[in-house]
């Protein structure tokens, strides 16, 4: 660290906090300070709220992506390369470890880096580390990539972007992410591994991260500016959410549903592998019309193919091959914690909301994600009619005092309504 540089740094974030715009060379010194770990917790952390308070201009977030990437490695990778990403916040929602081995069975490209629990019980990193480890180094994951297609790696360990994990560190005690910082977290891991062809996931609702579709319009406007920027191709899938796609919600949980969709068993969750379908098909329309001898193809029908056909389940045991883990999980192996409650109906109705945000604060005391076995199975879903007795939902912890102190938090704290 030279004081000079670190100096630079500090008079960036002061005229950050007072709400002026910053320059590239400005945001660039910030983020060199902090992706080499010579800026101080509590000045990382000033930076953080000033972005939180004041946001940025265009022309920062712009700065702040390509100064992210530039601070760091990259992967790189030939042709169309896809790659899936959520603004995230809805839990139990696992789409992404069943869209990767679905274009990679489709024969496309996919190195997924993904993010731990940030606000929610479960990332999509602590879910795939359940049946594979995702801490990988680069070296490794661009050996994975070429050899199966894809790979479902945790980004953190990558050190793609470096400073925007030192930034989530600084985030994460407070529970909050700025929509400017979300854009911005995304873009610069997407960047960064060698992903060109893109569809973001935003699901709006009550009792999601975002609440609002002026919202979600305004952050799909501003990604779209920075994939102009950065000469990639990007759609969207703004969509209404009113509850959890899936039932399991905690990284076994999670992961279960995702095998009973791979595995196109009966009780599997038809919600989940819906939206994964729809996600899978928009990103393979939006490669195919790339590929020379595909541009005809429909990519929901191929989506759908690779899905029925267990081509996607073997892509994926493949991938946690490769990975290092056991290629040979089953859905029904995949138990969750050995200490249980029943959340039982209070009255005859029908389930009329379930409050996602409330979901997580119960599974963060129940253990998650540490505690990769806690966390809720939801037997009731919206509009479901119920009888007094019947099971809403069943919380699991591999901690007695843990599950005990959940169990009192919903009495002040209600996940189901009924009406």
């Amino acid at each position: 660290m030279t004081q000079k540089g670190e100096q630079k740094a500090i008079d960036a974030i002061k005229k950050k906090l007072v709400g002026k715009k910053l320059s590239y060379n400005e945001i660039f010194s910030i983020m060199d300070e902090i992706s080499n770990k010579d800026l101080s917790p509590v000045l990382t952390t000033y930076f953080a709220a000033a972005g939180f308070k004041e946001g940025f201009s265009d022309e920062e977030l712009y700065f702040l992506t390509k100064a992210m990437i530039n601070t760091g490695p990259k992967l790189k990778f030939p042709g169309v390369v896809a790659d899936k990403h959520s603004t995230g916040g809805v839990a139990g929602t696992r789409t992404t470890m069943i869209v990767v081995p679905i274009i990679a069975a489709a024969g496309l490209t996919i190195p997924k880096t993904s993010s731990r629990a940030i606000t929610s019980p479960s990332g999509t990193a602590d879910t795939m580390e359940v049946v594979a480890p995702v801490d990988l180094s680069l070296e490794k994951i661009t050996h994975i990539v070429k050899k199966v297609g894809g790979c479902i790696v945790w980004g953190g360990h990558v050190g793609l972007a470096p400073a925007d994990d030192i930034l989530i560190q600084v985030e994460r005690p407070l529970g909050f992410e700025s929509y400017d910082k979300i854009i911005v977290s995304v873009m610069a891991k997407k960047v960064a591994s060698g992903a060109n062809h893109i569809i973001i996931d935003i699901p709006v609702g009550p009792t999601m991260k975002i609440q609002h579709f002026k919202d979600a319009e305004l952050i799909a406007k501003k990604f779209a500016l920075l994939a102009k920027k950065f000469g990639v191709k990007m759609i969207f899938d703004i969509n209404e959410t009113r509850q959890n796609a899936g039932r399991g919600i905690g990284p076994v949980l999670e992961a279960r549903d995702v095998f009973e969709v791979l595995e196109q068993a009966p009780e599997r969750p038809l919600a989940l592998e819906a939206k994964a379908l729809r996600l899978a098909g928009k990103l393979l329309t939006l490669c195919y019309a790339d590929i020379p001898g595909k541009k005809s193809l429909d990519g929901e029908e191929t989506a759908r193919e690779m899905l029925s056909s267990g081509k996607a389940l073997k892509k994926m045991k493949e991938i946690i091959k490769a990975q290092g883990g056991n290629p040979n999980v089953v859905s029904s192996k995949l138990v969750p914690g050995n200490h249980k409650y029943e959340l039982k109906s209070p009255r005859h109705g029908i389930v009329s909301a379930i409050d996602n945000q409330q979901i997580t604060v119960i599974c963060r005391i129940l253990g998650n994600p540490t505690d990769k076995k806690a966390g809720m199975y939801l037997n009731r879903k919206l509009e479901e009619t119920v009888d007094t007795g019947d099971i809403l939902g069943t919380f699991y912890s591999s901690d007695a005092w843990r599950l005990k102190e959940a169990a009192e938090t919903l009495k002040t704290m209600p996940i189901f309504h009924v009406e």
